[in-house]
């Protein structure tokens, strides 16, 4: 009998192992996109917040204890300034009728404490991919992640010339600003409440 109930034991402590230390998928529910910069003329920003993404993670105790995987995908022309005349020499510089997507995937992420970590991964812009490690703090629990980082980038670190306007009047600043506010959702949750919908309903 002691021995059937040492069993029993050890059966339910590693389900509740498993529960609670779980992987989990993720998708992106809202983000806000923000590049930034310079020119001879004025400062300069484009902001989006359509963009599409995945991941996979392992939460321990409610808590994010690692990235084992992510993937974000903005549409290029979804970026937009203040005016259309702008936004038309960046896509021509992103060459947007050839590469529709600006790409972000994960390589590494390590842990510095609760809220801050460090992410390497690959960048593909403009057809050309670049490694960046980026600080990314992160906040929420369980069920939704928000990410917030930022890069500095160059046009020249993914073969772009510098863009320029107006008959070369206007000339943009090497340097580039890319700020992230991503916000992850346990697909598997959500799965799971809709189907406890569908079953009351």
């Amino acid at each position: 009998m002691r021995t059937i109930k040492s069993i029993l034991l050890a059966v339910i402590f590693t389900i509740l192992s498993l529960q609670v230390n779980a992987q989990r998928n993720y998708a992106l529910e809202r983000a806000t996109f923000e590049v930034s910069g310079t020119s001879n003329i004025h400062d300069w920003v484009m902001k989006s917040t359509e963009g599409s993404g995945t991941a996979n993670v392992t939460v321990i105790d409610s808590k994010l204890a690692s990235i084992n995987n992510l993937t974000i995908t903005v549409a290029a022309e979804s970026l937009k300034s203040s005016k259309t005349s702008m936004d038309n020499v960046a896509y021509e510089t992103l060459d947007t009728k050839t590469y529709k997507n600006i790409k972000y995937v994960l390589k590494s992420a390590k842990k510095i404490n609760e809220t801050t970590w460090n992410l390497t991964g690959v960048y593909t812009i403009a057809g050309t991919s670049k490694e960046y490690k980026t600080q990314v703090n992160i906040t929420g629990s369980n069920g939704k992640f928000i990410l917030m980082g930022s890069n500095q980038l160059t046009f020249a670190d993914f073969g772009m010339s510098t863009p320029t306007a107006a008959l070369g009047v206007v000339r943009a600043g090497k340097d580039v600003t890319l700020i992230f506010n991503v916000t992850l959702g346990d697909t598997e949750s959500d799965s799971i409440r809709s189907n406890k919908q569908l079953t009351k309903a």
